[in-house]
């Protein structure tokens, strides 16, 4: 039965008056004598969790001095001559050049959820409702940091210098050769376009660390690392260059979500990739896109980062809060709450890998 409870406060699920209790046509007569079991399991729907956050560059400098942004200020690298370096001439002075820079904030908000539940539903219930509704809220704070991480990777970002916010770098997917010789099985393919992607490859990596390595993005660590969905790592794990984590030298040494790596690659399953048209990806995108092209709707938007792709402006960690006494009592409130934020720090460090999911055809 479901107990009395203030709005969002009941615990809700499918009735079991219409339960067979022993599948006799006369069982109505037992139904009394006959008890529901309920069990001490408790089942939670699955669910994604902190996949991006992880890889974020923390900054809380908000927790010392007032204020709701934190401000980046970022210098350019003084360019050097090409063909001599910084060669001098003797008797010749040096002569000083300006420095330049360019500014990006991230600015930090409220978030939280919360839950409540009645005194009969405490007293009555078998289960420890309460320490059920915080993992549900923790887990609801989890996808929600996850997913404006996300957001995150995917929007506009200034570039080094200055100037407009830009999308990230795009690269597609490889088709299949048209024909086949003697060397198939090490021919890259074709590049596919927006409107007809090719499949996650070796060579699709290739692409995405080629636009990375050419910026001089550095590495995290050692690697860059590449979030894909698992419809996406279906068509790696057809390669037998791909590394599967359990064939690592160092068992246990990986990142939460870590599925394997492919050359200087490290990937992270989830399905907080988007599929489809992305208004946040120029290029792939009907109305804003600067290719003026509309993403195949069937194609996954996997993103590689390299070190400061984005970072993550903490005011206040997550806290676990209870509503206080409501209602003398009758009344138990529970949540999340936090002030953080989210921001592009280095646009070139990101490239979107639109590519079909599912097996190489």
């Amino acid at each position: 039965m479901a107990f009395p409870a203030p709005t969002g406060g009941a615990v809700t699920g499918a009735g079991l008056q219409s339960v067979t209790t022993t599948g006799y046509s006369s069982d109505s007569t037992l139904s009394p004598a006959i008890q529901q079991i309920w069990s001490k399991e408790i089942l939670f729907q699955a669910m994604p969790v902190l996949r991006f956050e992880q890889f974020a560059v923390k900054k809380t400098e908000l927790g010392v001095m007032p204020g709701l942004t934190i401000n980046f200020m970022r210098y350019n690298n003084l360019s050097v001559n090409q063909s001599a370096g910084a060669e001098l001439t003797e008797g010749v002075r040096m002569e000083p050049v300006a420095l330049s820079a360019s500014q990006i904030q991230i600015t930090v908000k409220e978030h939280g959820q919360a839950v409540a539940v009645t005194e009969l539903l405490l007293n009555a219930s078998f289960d420890d409702v309460m320490a059920s509704a915080s993992r549900l809220l923790g887990r609801h704070m989890a996808q929600s940091m996850d997913i404006q991480a996300r957001n995150t990777l995917y929007a506009s970002g200034v570039p080094f210098g200055g100037g407009s916010a830009v999308a990230p770098n795009v690269v597609f997917g490889r088709t299949a050769a048209t024909t086949r010789g003697a060397i198939s099985p090490y021919d890259a393919g074709t590049i596919g376009t927006a409107a007809s992607p090719g499949y996650l490859s070796p060579a699709s990596i290739k692409d995405a660390v080629e636009v990375l390595a050419g910026q001089n993005i550095p590495r995290l660590g050692d690697t860059y690392v590449c979030f894909v969905h698992p419809s996406q790592s279906r068509s790696l794990r057809d390669w037998p260059e791909f590394i599967e984590v359990t064939k690592y030298a160092a068992p246990g040494n990986f990142m939460l979500g870590e599925i394997g790596r492919l050359y200087d690659v490290v990937f992270v399953e989830t399905t907080q990739v988007t599929k489809g048209i992305d208004t946040g990806i120029a290029g792939l995108d009907s109305d804003a896109g600067t290719a003026g092209v509309q993403a195949n709707a069937d194609a996954y938007n996997a993103i590689m980062i390299g070190d400061n792709a984005f970072g993550h402006a903490i005011s206040l960690p997550v806290e676990l809060r209870d509503g206080g006494v409501i209602d003398f009592g009758r009344e138990h409130g529970l949540a999340w709450y936090a002030i953080w934020g989210f921001g592009v720090i280095t646009h070139e460090s990101r490239v979107v890998l639109n590519t079909l999911g599912g097996a190489i055809s």
